[in-house]
Formats: C-alpha cells, sequence, structure tokens
C-alpha cells in the first residue's frame, strides 16, 4: 500500500489575483475552509496516512494552518524557498525538496489546487513498478498538456498544448511514482519557458515503458482563479463535504 503523499503548494497563485495577495491561494476559504483542507480529507479518506507539504510563498500560513489541523492530519512541511532559493523554479521542484522523505518506496503526487474524488484517489494508491498519471477527457484538449496513450495503456508521451490533434485524454495532475522516479529527476534540463517540468521526468520515464495512464471517472477541479471557488463550493454543496 502507498502511504505517503507530496503535496506541491509553494506557488504564489497569480492568477487568484489579489485573493491570494496575502496568503497562499491553497489557503482560499471556501464554505469557511481552506480549500487545502478539503484536498486534505479526501487522500485521508482514500487511505493515504502521511503528508509531505512543499511550501514557499507565505509558508508562515501554511505553518498555521499546520497547527490549526495537527490532530487531523500528519503532515510535514519543507520550505522550496529555503531549500532551492526563489529562483529555480517549476514543478518538479518539489521533488527535489522531499526527496530525503520520499526516497525508496512508492508515493502519490497532487497539486495542492486541485481537487479529486476519493474513488480516483483510492485507484491510484497501486504500490507496483510502474509510475501512473491520470487522465480526463477535454473537449478543448489544446488548452492543456495532453496524453499520447498506447493501445496496451503505456503512456507515450504528455504533449504540452499540442498545435496538431494527439488525443483528447488531458493530463490532471495527479501521478503515482515509483522509487525511481529519481533516478530520473536529475537528467532534466531547463524548458523552453525557463522552469524545471515534472513532465520532462516523467517523459523520460515512459520513453522505458515505465508509466502507465488512467482515466479519471470522478471529478477533477482545480483552483486557480477567482471563479472556481464557486465552482468548488457547488461540488462541496452538492456532496456534503
Amino acid at each position: 500500500m502507498v502511504k505517503k503523499v507530496l503535496i506541491s503548494a509553494a506557488g504564489r497563485g497569480t492568477r487568484m489575483l489579489d485573493l491570494a495577495k496575502d496568503k497562499p491561494k491553497h489557503l482560499i476559504e471556501v464554505n469557511n475552509k481552506p480549500f487545502l483542507y478539503y484536498l486534505l480529507i479526501n487522500l485521508k479518506q482514500a487511505g493515504f496516512k502521511e503528508f509531505v507539504m512543499v511550501v514557499g510563498y507565505k509558508k508562515e500560513f501554511m505553518e498555521v494552518f499546520l497547527n490549526k489541523y495537527k490532530d487531523d492530519f500528519n503532515i510535514t512541511l519543507v520550505n522550496q524557498f529555503e531549500i532551492l532559493g526563489e529562483e529555480k523554479y517549476g514543478t518538479a521542484c518539489p521533488l527535489w525538496c522531499a526527496k530525503d522523505l520520499l526516497v525508496g518506496e512508492s508515493f502519490l503526487a497532487v497539486y495542492g489546487d486541485n481537487l479529486y474524488s476519493v474513488e480516483d484517489l483510492q485507484r491510484f494508491n497501486i504500490d507496483d513498478d510502474y509510475c501512473y498519471v491520470a487522465g480526463l477527457p477535454h473537449e478543448q484538449p489544446q488548452n492543456y498538456g495532453v496524453l499520447s496513450v498506447a493501445e496496451n495503456g503505456l503512456l507515450k508521451k504528455i504533449v504540452e498544448k499540442p498545435k496538431r490533434p494527439v488525443g483528447n485524454l488531458i493530463n490532471t495532475g495527479l501521478y503515482k511514482f515509483s522509487p525511481e522516479v529519481f533516478d530520473y529527476l536529475d537528467k532534466i534540463k531547463l524548458s523552453p519557458r525557463g522552469e524545471y517540468e515534472l513532465t520532462d521526468v516523467i517523459n523520460l520515464l515512459a520513453e522505458k515503458g515505465k508509466v502507465k495512464a488512467m482515466d479519471l471517472k470522478g471529478i477533477w477541479l482545480d483552483f486557480g482563479k477567482p471563479e472556481d471557488i464557486v465552482k468548488v463550493e457547488n461540488y462541496l454543496n452538492n456532496n456534503k463535504q
């Protein structure tokens, strides 16, 4: 069984505009609780026990959150800015920061501003030698990273915002990694946009036939823009959380 979850929550949340001016966007409240609380509750209900949360921007607010909910969740905070500085940036950075806490075992990886169903999270609790990436059919895949998948279910590549169609299954940012992911982490280079991309790590693993794609069956809610607050609120109200 996979027990640990890496939660990436170091970003500034610029798309949330002034709502994230004085605190991380993950702590913006929905129905009187921080969004992050609902992600953690779903992970806990799915059977995950330990959380490694990589923070950076306004980390002191994350520390207050941790203290408030210390009896509910087993969370270890890791400060990305302290380890890498604020100049080294990208979705692969949390893996570098949390390596010592995760090395040698399989783990789940999510972003702190995404919400998934308990059922889908449970389906990703797979302790085998493969890595897994969650996909979801979308009508406008060209606006996202798209999963190019072989007939046997193995991932061929994640193509970011493709100009030519490669499929309609978009990357939703939910991953299960085997310990082997750290063997490929140091092989990536800066992307054209000047960041260290987690998808580059996944693509290296995919070249070796080590990544499987799995469709989500439930919801995926991205908490990135002000209008997403109402979407999450409606979902929570309809699902009584």
